[in-house]
């Protein structure tokens, strides 16, 4: 028979926010229960160099999760890795079920879920998904040594994976569809102070040029936004570098949304429309989106559910 486990807490998701969640929750003597999802570790596992986590000048984003997870372990959080396809937050205790068969009940839930990456929409783009077209540069930069790659984008994660390529790279152009960045100044003083790395200012990918027979990328063509003009660049690797989407389709229909799907809190909380429904981390937060919020909203999120379940005596 399929299994069937009860919880205080029901944490969703292991980025930043659901690990910190996790430690406090322990802490709290609240037997906490967390659900990894498709992606243990979050957005930070396909991250290198992380500089503005406090307490470390630089640290790979893949080893600050490791320690993480450690830390909730240590604390007595249970982690398990399954990954929730369906949530029920109109009856309670709330019923959450996993791929693995495993139904989860639970007096408090904790939605940690993230985001993820965004694409252009393009049939092109979506034909050479995996064969040369990527959303992320440490996942798959290692392929395309001595090659001519394209970034499309013009925030920090565009400005980060470029300057990550130039690892392998012969040459990195990087597109984008405005006059200028929206990164971090030292980011794009990096940026443009590296050899290998040129811009190309007011366009947008227009369509992604491959073989098929092997299949693999060959090229992009570039519309220039104000002319219209269509220029060629020769590219063995492509990368969508152009933010990210909140994963939030666990709950879309049953908790208010804006913004494109961010989960609304109680402004100062992260208490949900729903008693005993807490968001956390880049689900909820549009604004900031950096590891260090989603962790000090991980830790909200565990004080918010703490107080809840003692005035509700569970």
């Amino acid at each position: 028979m399929p299994d069937t486990r009860h919880t205080r807490v029901l944490i969703i998701g292991s980025g930043p926010a659901g690990y910190t969640a996790g430690v406090y929750a322990s802490r709290a003597m609240l037997a906490p229960i967390l659900v990894q999802g498709i992606e243990p570790g979050g957005q930070l596992t396909t991250t290198t160099d992380v500089e503005n986590w406090p307490g470390d000048t630089s640290v790979m984003g893949p080893d600050l999760m490791v320690r993480m997870e450690a830390h909730a372990r240590e604390m007595g959080c249970e982690i398990i890795g399954d990954i929730i396809v369906s949530l029920d937050l109109s009856v309670r205790p709330f019923v959450a079920r996993g791929d693995s068969g495993t139904t989860y009940t639970a007096d408090a839930v904790i939605l940690c879920t993230g985001a993820r990456a965004k694409w252009l929409g393009l049939d092109s783009e979506e034909a050479f998904k995996g064969f040369g077209v990527s959303a992320c540069a440490t996942c798959d930069g290692f392929f395309y040594r001595g090659a001519e790659i394209v970034v499309v984008g013009g925030g920090n994660t565009a400005v980060e994976e470029a300057l990550f390529l130039t690892n392998f790279a012969s040459k990195v152009t990087v597109i984008h569809r405005r006059d200028a960045f929206r990164a971090e100044r030292i980011m794009q003083d990096r940026l443009f102070a590296h050899p290998k790395i040129s811009v190309l200012w007011d366009h947008e990918l227009a369509e992604v040029v491959g073989e098929h027979d092997p299949k693999g990328v060959t090229g992009v063509r570039a519309r220039n936004v104000k002319t219209g003009v269509i220029t060629d660049i020769p590219a063995r690797g492509v990368f969508i570098a152009i933010g990210h989407a909140p994963a939030s389709e666990l709950v879309a229909g049953q908790l208010e949304t804006h913004n494109g799907g961010y989960v609304v809190v109680e402004p100062g909380t992260t208490r949900t429309a729903i008693p005993g429904v807490f968001a956390a981390g880049d689900l909820t937060d549009h604004v900031y989106r950096q590891a260090v919020t989603s962790a000090g909203m991980g830790c909200m999120a565990a004080l918010d559910a703490e107080k809840f379940l003692a005035g509700h005596g569970a």
